[in-house]
């Protein structure tokens, strides 16, 4: 069932349950606990770059990135992008979207990161995930 009392550009579907990640962010010690965790949990495998969605995406992609060495590509929404770029469409809860990496962002033969603060349908992530599987590489 869909939530109407807002409007048709606020439609929400109830099931999905959104939690903002701005408290966190201001928080330094949870903050850096959660970047720690992530750090811990992948600092034995093989990244050669970490590629963030949307805006929060690149806080805590660009954090962890820093901290385990390695680079971060940002996956953006079409047109913010400054250089050539590579685009995807996708499904939202309420529409369709578009998202693009510059064609030039990943290597061949490099090992990715995605890195997303929340994941509601999927459309979003796995727009993400065929652009990069697009440019050679897996996830």
């Amino acid at each position: 069932p869909l939530n109407h009392e807002l409007g048709p550009s606020h439609i929400i579907q109830k099931k999905n349950n959104f939690r903002d990640i701005t408290t966190l962010l201001k928080d330094p010690v949870g903050f850096y606990t959660t970047i720690n965790e992530f750090v811990n949990h992948y600092t034995d495998v093989k990244i050669d770059e970490i590629v963030g969605i949307g805006s929060r995406g690149f806080i805590i992609g660009a954090a962890l990135a820093f901290q385990l060495g390695v680079g971060f590509v940002p996956i953006r929404k079409k047109g913010k992008l400054p250089a050539k770029a590579r685009s995807q469409d996708y499904k939202l809860e309420y529409g369709t979207g578009c998202i693009e990496i510059h064609v030039d962002a990943i290597s061949q033969g490099e090992h990715i990161l995605l890195v997303d603060d929340l994941i509601a349908t999927g459309g979003t992530a796995e727009a993400a995930v065929n652009l990069v599987n697009a440019m050679g590489e897996r996830l």
